[in-house]
């Protein structure tokens, strides 16, 4: 088995998140939404963008809503069938291989998304499925990217080195952002006359990223703790039955039943406004693009040091579940101000807080879940399958219900308002675990 707590290990593991956030960062937060809903827009801020997708048309921003939503169901489904390949076969780097290498293809993809009504090229519909797919590469490397966490640091390890993960995704991100801005910002540097070919090109620049830096996890991290079975499994049910099993274990921990329940409905909201608060920007208060990445950019800066103090003060002062009450208070606080904002200074000041909050709710999320599974147990790729797929189903909840919304009452403020219900939800499960004991493991108060 191997040995936890290999600085050179954990070193390798964080830089997977180095590798794919460039993926979370410039296709998911800044220049991807920012470009898609200019290239759909009809440059007329009183009428409703509408695109055709396959000959059905939808609100621009609702189908990229929509689009998200598809990507996480079909994780949440195959999820659990390649876990249980994984643990069974103790090859989890494998799948976690395959899924980085679709998502960074998908991404070199996008470099063909256009729209232009002059020479009559929309490649709408390829570009959109090159988007589902990228999603699904990035969301399912996760799930065996997050099941090392328990098998390489040890129980008083792992927020410090769950937190350690995100720092190097947020300076990894940052550094190709930064590469990335000299062409959108600068292009006449570099003869380009054509107006998307920058954003193009920073698209296709994340996929090599991507591939380039996780060859540094591939050539270090462990290809997983085989747990042979004997009796034949049927694949495409196996892993449905390791889920089962799962919550069949977690319904005898009541601490941690009550935890996911809560992780389920503020997961909606958090992740959802991280998708979709690039779109608001440039739909609700029309921000210049420019001005919209900027904020982007310093949003993941000032989540570099909030992802580090969450470690800090549940290590150190308050415990996991008491500072993830305050941050989902926090968090409640933001969905209600972003109902209100009209100007720059205003949406400046509410990213500046989400960027403070965003990284560290991730991060302790993920470790205080790793804390209470069974630490030896050769399953933890079925136990984090089950966290990826309640996180998915969650997002397809929260991505699906916010593009209804928009779509049917003609706003997204009142989809943003709608997110308070669910992290209300998760406020009041956490709350619940303070009368209730943990068995498990007392680090975590």
């Amino acid at each position: 088995m191997q040995a936890k707590n290999d600085k050179k290990v954990i070193r390798s593991w964080a830089f997977f998140d180095w590798a794919n956030s460039a993926y979370n960062l410039v296709i998911t937060s800044t220049i991807f939404p920012a470009y898609y809903t200019v290239i759909t827009s009809d440059k007329n801020n009183d009428t409703i963008d509408y695109v055709t997708f396959f000959g059905k048309r939808f609100v621009n921003s609702a189908l990229y809503s929509y689009a998200m939503a598809f990507a996480f169901l079909v994780i949440a489904i195959l999820s659990p069938i390649l876990s249980s390949i994984a643990d069974t076969r103790g090859n989890k780097k494998i799948f976690m291989q395959l899924f980085t290498y679709l998502g960074g293809l998908a991404c070199c993809g996008l470099f063909f998304f256009e729209i232009n009504k002059e020479t009559g090229v929309n490649t709408l519909n390829f570009s959109v499925i090159m988007f589902v797919l990228a999603a699904i590469g990035f969301w399912g490397s996760l799930v065996f990217y997050n099941s090392y966490l328990p098998e390489i640091a040890s129980v008083d390890q792992q927020d410090s080195v769950s937190a350690k993960g995100f720092t190097y995704g947020y300076i990894g991100s940052i550094i190709l952002q930064v590469i990335c801005f000299v062409f959108v910002f600068k292009p006449g540097w570099f003869g380009i006359v054509d107006a998307s070919i920058p954003a193009r090109l920073s698209f296709l620049m994340v996929g090599i990223w991507w591939m380039l830096f996780a060859q540094i996890p591939f050539s270090k991290l462990p290809k997983g703790s085989p747990n042979f079975k004997a009796e034949k499994q049927n694949v495409m049910t196996s892993g449905f039955k390791e889920l089962k099993k799962v919550w069949g274990q977690v319904k005898q921990m009541a601490y941690l039943k009550r935890f996911l329940f809560s992780f389920f409905f503020y997961s909606m909201g958090v992740q959802t406004v991280m998708l979709v608060a690039t779109i608001f920007g440039e739909k609700e208060l029309h921000l210049p693009t420019s001005k919209l990445i900027a904020t982007i950019l310093i949003l993941q800066l000032v989540a570099i040091p909030g992802a580090m103090l969450m470690s800090y003060l549940s290590t150190r002062k308050f415990g996991n579940v008491n500072v993830l009450i305050g941050v989902v208070v926090i968090w409640i606080g933001s969905c209600i101000a972003a109902y209100f904002i009209h100007t720059e200074i205003q949406f400046y000041a509410l990213a500046a807080v989400i960027g403070l909050i965003m990284g560290g709710i991730q991060s302790l999320s993920r470790s205080t879940y790793s804390k209470f599974l069974p630490q030896e147990s050769p399953d933890h790729t079925s136990f984090f399958s089950f966290y990826d797929v309640t996180e998915k189903v969650a997002l397809v909840f929260g991505m699906f219900s916010f593009g209804y919304i928009e779509e049917a009452s003609g706003s997204m403020r009142n989809s943003v308002i709608a997110l308070t219900v669910f992290f209300i939800l998760g406020l009041l499960f956490l709350l619940s675990l303070k009368r209730v004991e943990p068995k498990s493991v007392a680090a975590v108060e």
